[in-house]
């Protein structure tokens, strides 16, 4: 049984990622998992592209493999993790790196941001993830982004962009302002992340923006 707390948790808790988790290694391990309560504190809020769900279902994975004794390797979770969801599998190695299909393909990267400080703004504004990918057409990038990644932060602005901003922003013309906000006061790099509504700006280490007229909003800061 899943037993929630924090966070209102919307929708059908069967629908939630945790409870998904379990009942598929519960399924593929009768004799291993047993029938247990499941408590799932939510911090991270809801409808802001920063991948809270599918953190919740991947680590319910590696936690039942590791409390149960599954004995199953991170190459074999993968696969178990994409079918809850395209995002969950970068969790399960929980590391820096460029995931390309649906989010199953994923090589190492040597990005190191612990020399910068990261502003991180939520507003009180959910967007839903399925109406933002219905506003965009997939298509190849026109760029190697294992190689911007690597250029300095400051070339980032004009090279590397979030193809969910354009419908996201024309819908939520504040995420626009605030984006715009970070790099007038200083952001050496900004942009929504996933498909909002969080937005977020890389400082030189110990910087941040002044955000302080923007009354509806959380600001979280991390040195």
């Amino acid at each position: 049984m899943l037993h929630p707390s924090g966070l209102q948790i919307a929708g059908v808790q069967d629908d939630n990622l945790v409870l998904k988790a379990y009942n598929m290694l519960s399924g593929m391990f009768p004799a291993k998992v047993p029938a247990m309560d499941i408590y799932l504190h939510k911090v991270l809020p809801m409808g802001a592209g920063l991948g809270g769900g599918s953190a919740d279902g991947a680590f319910m994975l590696s936690l039942l493999n590791d409390y149960c004794s599954l004995g199953l390797s991170k190459h074999e979770l993968i696969p178990l993790a994409l079918q809850l969801g395209s995002d969950c599998p970068f969790f399960i190695n929980n590391k820096p790196q460029v995931a390309k299909g649906r989010g199953e393909i994923m090589t190492d990267t040597a990005l190191d941001l612990s020399g910068y400080s990261i502003q991180l703004l939520m507003p009180g504004l959910h967007v839903s993830t399925g109406k933002a990918f219905g506003t965009i057409t997939p298509k190849p990038a026109p760029f190697d982004l294992n190689k911007l990644i690597l250029l300095p932060i400051t070339e980032w602005r004009d090279k590397i962009s979030n193809d969910f901003e354009a419908p996201v922003f024309g819908q939520f013309p504040i995420l626009a302002a605030l984006k715009e906000r970070l790099y007038s006061q200083g952001a050496l790099y900004a942009s929504m992340s996933g498909s909002g509504s969080a937005v977020y700006g890389i400082f030189p280490k110990g910087k941040k923006a002044d955000i302080a007229e923007y009354t509806t909003l959380e600001s979280y800061y991390q040195e």
